[in-house]
């Protein structure tokens, strides 16, 4: 009998812990900017899910490439058939750690990610320069990076090539809450 509470008080508070640590945003915010002298191509995805265990500085993040939202449909309609293939590949994940992770990682300041992105299929490691803003219970992070479309087997027709940045600019902003089941 002992051992059997002794097993459910493990669990318990071992599932409390790992809740407790998790912080977690729904609405994150994601935009990416392509800059040509044909064409400036900018969209916004606002339906970003994200996690951070606060415990060993782990980060996840998910997002249906279909949620961005473009200023021309057109944009939006070659972003999703002819690039990023978003009826074959229809999620982009990012997972990845802090490095160098302490006590002092969630506080004001600046910290590097390394992890890897899934993008098209293709999956590359890369490191992020993020910016933690504290709130208390709540915590911002911001940052930009960059991701070369060759590097994720986008295949951009000659064509359009003028019109497409071999570099897209990518930035994000996440603000974090804590995580109730």
């Amino acid at each position: 009998m002992n051992k059997l509470v002794i097993l459910f008080f493990f669990l318990h508070f071992g599932a409390f812990c790992q809740t407790s640590n998790r912080i977690i945003t729904r609405q994150g915010q994601v935009s990416f900017f392509s800059y040509t002298s044909v064409e400036d191509i900018e969209a916004t995805n606002n339906q970003v899910h994200s996690i951070v265990d606060k415990s060993n500085g782990a980060i996840g993040v998910s997002m249906l490439l279909r949620a961005f939202i473009f200023k021309k449909s057109l944009m939006e309609e070659h972003f999703n058939e002819s690039y990023v293939e978003s009826d074959i590949y229809p999620k982009t994940n990012f997972s990845g750690k802090i490095v160098d992770f302490n006590a002092d990682s969630f506080n004001d300041g600046i910290v590097f990610l390394k992890g890897n992105l899934e993008l098209h299929g293709v999956q590359k490691e890369i490191d992020i320069k993020v910016k933690i803003e504290n709130l208390g219970s709540n915590l911002v992070l911001t940052g930009d990076f960059e991701v070369p479309v060759a590097d994720f087997n986008i295949k951009v027709p000659p064509l359009l090539a003028p019109n497409i940045a071999k570099v897209i600019q990518v930035m994000f902003r996440f603000e974090y809450e804590p995580y109730e089941e």
